[in-house]
Parts: structure tokens; sequence; C-alpha cells
């Protein structure tokens, strides 16, 4: 939200979550209703919309590349890793919501060709780490 505001787009801001149980509890949707005026919510851990999903396969595909013994270690090569994303790639993502939307409503709410594979330890680490 504070990000959507510094770039001048916080009155055509949308926020996109996924239904995940995590970002569905009281304490979550009070914030939302207070901090974020419009909420699209999406199909639960859903690639297909949620662009963050691109990240962490990215990162998990790159850490790969790194000498990993201990928790510092993947803590330090993530961060590493992650402060390579560049803009326009992130820029990109954002800008294919468009084309995403489409191809969900295409295909009636089933998986797109898009979908992508993040395994479940990526996301956990990625829940700890961040």
């Amino acid at each position: 939200v504070q990000s959507a505001d510094k770039m001048g787009i916080g009155d055509s801001f949308r926020f996109y979550q996924d239904n995940d149980s995590k970002h569905t509890s009281g304490i979550i949707k009070t914030w939302l209703i207070w901090n974020c005026p419009h909420v699209v919510q999406t199909p639960a851990q859903s690639p297909d919309l949620n662009v963050i999903e691109n990240l962490w396969s990215v990162l998990e595909n790159k850490i790969r590349n790194h000498n990993i013994s201990n928790a510092s270690d993947l803590k330090r090569a993530l961060q590493e890793e992650w402060d390579k994303i560049s803009s326009d790639y992130t820029a990109k993502l954002v800008e294919s919501m468009n084309s995403r939307l489409k191809a969900v409503l295409n295909q009636k709410g089933y998986p797109t060709n898009r979908n992508i594979n993040v395994s479940p330890q990526m996301l956990i680490l990625s829940m700890y780490l961040f």
C-alpha cells in the first residue's frame, strides 16, 4: 500500500491476495479493511493470479547455485538473489495481470498454461525468512 502511494497509483491500486487460510484470519481481514480499500480475492495458491509465486520459483532456481549448509547461508543466498531481481522483471509481472485474468476467465477458473511449480519447502522458507 505504501509502495502504491509512493508510485502515485494509490487511488487505482488493487491489492491481490489468494484465499490461503493464513491470509484470511480475522486480524488480516481487519487490517485490510482499514488499509486496503480495494482487495481482490483470487483462488487459493493460484500462480495464474499470484505473481509472487513466479518470484518464489525464480528464487528457488537461483539459490540452487549456492553452497548452502545452514539457515544463515540460505537466508544470505535468498537475500542476494532477491536483490538481483530487476524492477523491470517485477513490472512485467504486474503488467501481465490483465492477460492472466483473461486466461483464467477463458478457462472458467481452471488452471491455465501459466502454472508454475514452487516447492512446499520454498514456500515455508519464505514465510520464516522474510
